[in-house]
């Protein structure tokens, strides 16, 4: 299917400069979001609750970007997008602040569900990216800007780590003055809202406001939005889409520390090993094979090899033992873990190639003056299903069989492919 839209040109700013800026600010802002990561399941344990308020506080983050990028992305078509970056990158500075001073179990909800909300600003970002990038470049542009969220979550996790170490702790009771608060939790937190103060320095001294038509989505309210959305038979399945994939990728996410646990024994050092190289993964297609593929086939066909292969990956990972029977043991590694090893940059693959593909359509199909809308609408799609991914794919792997969240994930991608093909007829 081909989008009728009239498509916009790449406006009057210094591209790569422009290009360059917005990536920075996204990197700093996803290490910030990415530091507090270690410490959220001990943060909520301080509070001497269930650990059900663990998947709940996850939850409440994404049910206010669902809410919310819509909003900031319909309100960076008619205000600009440098206003709304800004302006959402203080809101996460609050909510970091706070985050870190919580001496109460509310308190982290709220700080949390703040900073979902002013994440949403990724639509924006990419609704940036799309103004300032030819079509035909948007997806090698879109991939390098997921390239920057992958780079944030290598970076992130380690960091939060590390400051919440004792030593660092002990250390940073002895210089800061008494009344700033140092503890494992306080001064992570306190580094993600530091993060959120140099993304907004870089927005402010680097980043240029493109020019764009005037917004035909101002007046209209997030269901109007919506309804818009899924009424353009361009953009509905590309809607569906997004709510699919994060269905199913999000609660793979859940599933897989507990699955390396569980199948091999493994701890929070194993684990931060697994994450940092699916993290290196993401670098590497997202920041250099999303551009050549896309530039060889196109965004249709790049979005089916990266959905198809995201299929396979997700309904094959959890079988990694069986595959490892017939392979020899590699140094350290058991040839179990091995073959998770050889799996793993198939599930990078796969996601990094459809991530980008699915922005690119996106953006391709829709109008010059809807760009943050359409953006706010798929991304707000996408936060929804990581709101019901996680606490259905516990529930698979806590009460069913521990390989069901990964082949659930992989059959929910399979329905993602068909909407795909059918818009090449």
């Amino acid at each position: 299917m081909t989008a009728t839209h009239a498509q916009p040109t790449p406006q009057s700013v210094p591209r790569r400069r422009a290009m360059f800026a917005v990536v920075l600010v996204v990197f700093l802002d996803l290490v910030g979001f990415g530091i507090v990561i270690p410490i959220l399941p001990f943060y909520v344990r301080s509070f001497a609750v269930s650990d059900v308020y663990i998947g709940l506080l996850a939850a409440s983050y994404s049910v206010m970007q669902f809410v919310f990028a819509p909003l900031l992305g319909r309100l960076s078509d008619s205000r600009g997008r440098r206003p709304v970056l800004v302006l959402s990158l203080l809101g996460s500075v609050v909510a970091w602040t706070v985050f870190g001073l919580a001496g109460a179990l509310w308190v982290l909800f709220v700080a949390r569900m703040l900073a979902g909300a002013m994440g949403g600003n990724i639509a924006t970002a990419q609704a940036y990216v799309a103004d300032i990038t030819p079509p035909a470049e948007r997806a090698a542009a879109l991939g390098i800007l997921g390239a920057s969220f992958a780079l944030g979550f290598i970076f992130g996790p380690a960091i939060g780590g590390v400051l919440a170490s004792d030593a660092v702790v002990s250390a940073a009771r002895d210089v800061l003055p008494g009344f700033v608060p140092a503890t494992r939790f306080s001064l992570p937190s306190f580094a993600a809202a530091g993060m959120s103060v140099l993304a907004i320095v870089v927005a402010l001294l680097f980043l240029p406001e493109p020019e764009r038509r005037r917004s035909a989505s101002e007046r209209e309210t997030l269901l109007g939005s919506f309804r818009t959305a899924l009424a353009d038979a361009n953009l509905r399945g590309l809607v569906a889409a997004f709510f699919l994939v994060s269905l199913a990728f999000s609660g793979v996410q859940v599933a897989f520390i507990p699955w390396l646990a569980d199948t091999f024994g493994y701890g929070e050092p194993e684990a931060a090993l697994f994450l940092t190289y699916i993290g290196v993964l993401g670098v590497v297609v997202q920041g250099g094979l999303v551009g050549r593929v896309s530039r060889r086939i196109g965004d249709p066909r790049m979005a089916i090899v990266g959905a198809t292969a995201l299929t396979v990956a997700l309904a094959v990972i959890p079988f990694a033992p069986t595959l490892g029977r017939v392979l020899p043991p590699v140094a350290s590694l058991p040839p179990s873990a091995f073959a998770l090893v050889l799996l793993l940059p198939l599930l990078s693959f796969g996601n990094g190639l459809l991530n980008a593909a699915l922005g690119a359509l996106v953006s391709t199909s829709a109008s010059a003056d809807r760009q943050g809308s359409a953006f706010g609408v798929t991304q707000g799609a996408g936060s929804l299903g990581r709101t019901v991914g996680p606490p259905a794919m516990a529930g698979l792997y806590a009460f069913a069989a521990h390989w069901t969240p990964f082949v659930v994930g992989g059959l929910l991608v399979v329905p993602v492919v068909a909407i795909l093909v059918s818009r090449l007829r």
